[in-house]
């Protein structure tokens, strides 16, 4: 992973015990779902085929609306 250079073991401990003081470890799994669902997210609009996904969406969604209309 290109962004993890310089980054070593003991910084990732020392962010994963401030993560850990802020959210509590009760709230862990709650954090770290909506953080992959946001990168999951973000790669599904950053991806080529996602431009054509979304004019689907959007095609399909007037298509929608049309048929409300009549």
């Amino acid at each position: 992973m290109p962004f993890t250079r310089g980054i070593g073991i003991p910084e990732l401990l020392i962010i994963l015990v401030l993560v850990m003081i802020i959210f509590g470890v009760g709230r862990l799994p709650e954090v770290g779902g909506a953080l992959g669902k946001a990168i999951r997210e973000f790669r599904r609009v950053q991806s080529p085929d996602s431009k054509e996904d979304s004019n689907d969406t959007i095609n399909q969604d007037a298509d929608i609306e049309k048929d409300k209309v009549n």
